[in-house]
């Protein structure tokens, strides 16, 4: 019973002290919250406060502000009107600069009106005098105004036209001087930028050997090897002492390439009998194909021609292989190709056409030994079959005369020509024919009376004739050179032109004694 009591009292007590707890935490939570309220009311008094001067602060400010931008406004004010009114002065007084300027120009107005008047009456004073000479004059020469005009006119007329012929004599000979001056430099202008090589070319070729042993395999038992090698060819070997080294000989170019290519693949291969060589010379001939195509395509890209056909490119190549006067055809063709260019663009003519022409210009070159006629004919019928440019066509004809060259560029393709096949070491001739044409042009300089000596010089180029001073005088030396020439021309054949330079010297000797 008493534990029960203990128990009530105890929770009774308990329940007293959590209400008790409650009350108080709730008063010190209300005073908290006055507290805080409070606290809150005065920082919000506080920041009016503040707020308030601010307000203030910035206000204050921004009258300051007004009233300085009143000032300077007032001051630029101030200034404009002052500078408004400088201008103004200065409009006023141009204005009486004006008047004054306007006073004066009406005043020489009025002068000139009278002076005008007076020289109208002078003109009509001076015209009747003028009317009374001339009548006077035309009682004196008996002639008319309209006859003395004519008289005059026609006396005028030959003056000019004496006049106008000594101009044109010394326009012309200055035109030919100029014009001969200018060939001059642009031909050596397109020499100099045209460098080329000077000629190798052979009628034989030689295949080196690995030993001399190789010469007996290339003959073969009883010669069955070099027999097949010539007649599948049409080259001839010549086996002989030379060491190591077997030369092939033939007027074709073509064919002796063939050989050449044909026997180096055997001699590298080792195997040589009649049926191998069959085969190589097939595959030589297939390689020289190639050579011939790339051969000519290299020279239509050194030259820049383009849109050749693929038969003309070809026939190109095989100008390589072709000589004349022992010059490689090819070379000189690209050679034409670039003078005729050089010149055409110094002379400002169609360079296109010209270097084009100067490719193609010995194009029949190619076929001239299996086929009927001279190569220029046969060269224009090969341009015409694939329909090349007429004046292209006109150039080539031309490049030795048979035709009239109907441009400018067919002319430069002539010189071009010229320059080529005639400067020192282009052409080779064999020394017997070299020494052949020395000899005939000093044998035809010393037929001539008068003549004391001949020498034929510069590879046969130029022949110096010494004559009798007391025979041959000043004016017949002129003659002499002409008729030199002209038997030179009518009795020699030779590329180029032969220089001739006539010399005459007076000596007189005597002594002292």
């Amino acid at each position: 019973m008493n534990s029960l009591i203990i128990i009530a009292t105890f929770l009774i007590s308990l329940a007293i002290g959590i209400v008790v707890g409650m009350i108080t935490r709730k008063k010190i939570a209300e005073s908290k919250i006055e507290s805080a309220e409070q606290e809150a009311k005065r920082l919000v008094d506080l920041a009016k406060v503040e707020a308030e001067n601010m307000r203030k602060e910035e206000i204050f400010k921004a009258k300051e502000e007004i009233m300085n931008s009143r000032k300077e406004l007032d001051q630029e004010i101030k200034e404009r009107r002052s500078e408004i009114q400088k201008q103004e002065s200065r409009m006023v007084q141009k204005e009486e600069n004006l008047d004054k300027r306007s006073e004066i120009l009406e005043k020489k107005e009025q002068d000139l009106d009278k002076e005008y008047q007076s020289l109208e009456t002078q003109k009509e004073e001076a015209k009747k005098i003028y009317d009374q000479q001339v009548e006077e004059l035309q009682k004196i020469a008996s002639l008319t105004k309209e006859e003395a005009r004519d008289y005059l006119l026609k006396e005028l007329e030959k003056e000019i036209t004496t006049e106008k012929a000594k101009l044109i004599r010394e326009l012309n000979q200055k035109a030919k001087e100029t014009a001969t001056k200018d060939a001059k430099e642009i031909i050596t202008y397109a020499v100099q930028k045209c460098a080329a090589d000077h000629t190798s070319e052979t009628t034989v070729s030689i295949v080196n050997l690995p030993n001399d042993e190789m010469k007996g395999r290339i003959i073969g038992r009883e010669g069955r090897n070099i027999k097949a090698l010539e007649t599948l060819t049409g080259i001839d070997l010549i086996i002989d002492d030379t060491p190591e080294a077997v030369i092939l000989s033939g007027f074709d170019p073509l064919r002796r390439e063939v050989a050449r290519i044909a026997l180096e693949k055997l001699i590298e291969d080792g195997r040589i009998h009649p049926a191998k060589i069959e085969e190589m010379v097939e595959k030589a001939k297939e390689e020289l194909n190639t050579i011939i195509k790339e051969e000519g395509e290299r020279a239509a890209l050194e030259t820049g021609v383009n849109n050749l056909h693929p038969d003309i490119i070809k026939l190109l190549g095989k100008l390589k292989y072709r000589t004349s006067y022992g010059q490689n055809v090819l070379s000189h063709s690209i050679e034409v190709s670039n003078l005729a260019r050089i010149m055409a663009e110094e002379l400002g003519l169609d360079a296109k056409r010209a270097r084009r022409a100067g490719l193609l210009h010995d194009i029949g070159k190619a076929l001239d030994h299996d086929m009927e006629g001279t190569h220029v004919q046969i060269g224009v019928d090969i341009l015409r079959k694939y329909k090349e440019n007429p004046l292209i066509i006109n150039a080539v004809e031309a490049h030795h005369g048979d035709v009239e060259p109907q441009t400018m560029e067919a002319v430069l393709i002539q010189a071009a020509d010229a320059i080529s096949a005639s400067r020192p070491g282009a052409r080779r001739e064999t020394l017997e024919a070299y020494i052949k044409r020395l000899e005939s042009l000093e044998t035809i300089a010393d037929s001539f009376d008068g003549v004391e000596k001949s020498f034929a010089i510069q590879a046969g180029r130029e022949v110096r004739i010494i004559v009798k001073p007391d025979r041959i005088s000043d004016d017949q030396m002129t003659v002499l050179a002409r008729e030199v020439s002209k038997r030179i021309e009518d009795e020699m054949d030779y590329p180029g032109q032969i220089k001739v330079n006539i010399i005459r010297e007076k000596r007189v000797v005597d002594y002292a004694k």
